[in-house]
């Protein structure tokens, strides 16, 4: 972890308890001695699951796991430990996962296939399962249903502050809380959600619907934020549903209209944790919007604005404070979608710099330049092509970024 705090960090919220859910933390010195890297979640009897893993094509030991328990649709413990991320670890990694579920199992007295696991830090190393066994049941034993914010503290790696979300919703009869956490700074360019991220709700919901709005709730969130263009092996985002909200009644079906308001609550809540990660990219100084709009699909939108998103002179530019636009034009052109040179236009923020292909006649490069000394950066690219649109979220490049990552592992 970083020692300096991220200028563009979020003061983590109050989250209440949510009914049917207790954890705790502890200190099992998985890479560092004196600091919380172990997390234990305990969910009543009836909780539901939906999860969303890493499209890498080489997944972790525990993304592995996670995607065979999810097949039960249902949840009673989640063991989750950052400083190792049991990745790249073969067969030793298999058996870890197993000793953890076992282990966790036991102490929330379930089936190991109703525990979940994820671990975050360096790949390639063995992790040791036994430091577990040290800490699990002292840990069960401290469960409680608070404060959110030591679980978010106990998963953090390179990141600098603690990200939490909540929301509070009608859902039919019932008032549902929604609580999630996340961590992230670098290697993150999800191909499904964040690094690590869990939610949790009092909300009845089945696991089917629960995995659908699961799914598409990603695409505008998680998936729509990187800081370095690199997927994590160990990209997993979980979420519980107990259904112990007073007066809950199970929605079974995904076009049950009760679930609207919900679905935007948690939509909400997925956003919030999403830019929190950006806001703490590895050194990063600024938060950075991109808009496409105009393009021939929405698809097509995305990856024009990851294009700019991702590229490191657009970023670079944006923590020198430079008005560079043409660096847009060329992360456009570079994309790979359609595309028309002289129909193209830019903005920062309202500032308008480039339009119909060529520099704005009244473009002024001390107010574009004035502009672009702001903490959060909004970037537009119209392209003047149809009617599709997307927004993503970055930060820029700093040297900082390259420290942290030159030593990671020292």
């Amino acid at each position: 972890m970083s020692t300096a705090v991220s200028p563009l960090a979020v003061p983590f919220p109050e989250m209440p308890p949510i009914e049917g859910v207790t954890f705790a933390t502890a200190e099992a010195g998985i890479k560092y001695k004196n600091r919380l890297d172990v997390f234990l979640a305990l969910f009543v009897e009836g909780t539901t699951v939906a999860g969303v893993f890493t499209q890498s094509k080489c997944p972790s030991a525990p993304v592995d796991w996670c995607r065979e328990s999810l097949k039960g649709g249902t949840a009673r413990a989640l063991l989750v430990n950052s400083g190792n991320a049991n990745a790249f670890t073969g067969k030793k990694g298999r058996e870890t996962t197993s000793l953890q579920g076992e282990l966790a199992a036991k102490v929330a007295d379930c089936r190991p296939n109703e525990v979940f696991l994820a671990s975050t830090g360096v790949i390639g190393e063995p992790l040791d399962a036994q430091k577990f066994a040290a800490v699990l049941p002292d840990a069960a034993s401290r469960a409680a249903a608070g404060p959110w914010v030591d679980a978010a503290r106990a998963i953090m790696t390179t990141d600098t502050f603690p990200k939490g979300a909540t929301r509070t919703v009608k859902l039919g009869a019932a008032t549902v809380t929604i609580n999630g956490i996340a961590k992230g700074a670098g290697m993150i360019a999800p191909d499904m959600a964040t690094m690590l991220s869990f939610v949790a709700t009092d909300a009845a919901i089945a696991a089917p619907v629960l995995q659908a709005l699961l799914s598409r709730g990603v695409d505008g969130s998680f998936n729509s934020v990187t800081v370095d263009s690199d997927t994590s092996t160990s990209d997993t985002l979980l979420l519980f549903a107990t259904g112990k909200a007073q007066g809950a009644e199970t929605i079974t079906d995904s076009a049950d209209p009760r679930l609207a308001d919900f679905a935007r609550a948690l939509d909400e809540v997925l956003l919030d944790l999403a830019t929190q990660v950006a806001r703490d990219g590895e050194g990063a100084r600024k938060l950075i919007e991109v808009r496409v709009v105009g393009a021939v699909s929405n698809a097509s939108a995305k990856r024009i604005a990851l294009s700019i998103a991702n590229s490191p002179l657009v970023k670079t530019a944006a923590a020198g404070e430079d008005a560079n636009w043409g660096r847009v034009v060329m992360a456009v052109g570079k994309a790979g979608e359609p595309a028309d040179r002289d129909r193209l236009s830019i903005s920062f923020g309202e500032t308008r710099v480039a339009f119909e292909g060529e520099r704005d006649p009244s473009y002024s490069e001390a107010v574009a330049s004035a502009y672009m000394k702001n903490q959060e950066i909004v970037i537009t690219a119209e392209i003047g092509l149809g009617e599709g649109k997307a927004t993503v979220w970055t930060c820029d490049l700093t040297k900082e970024y390259v420290a942290i990552n030159g030593d990671y592992r020292s």
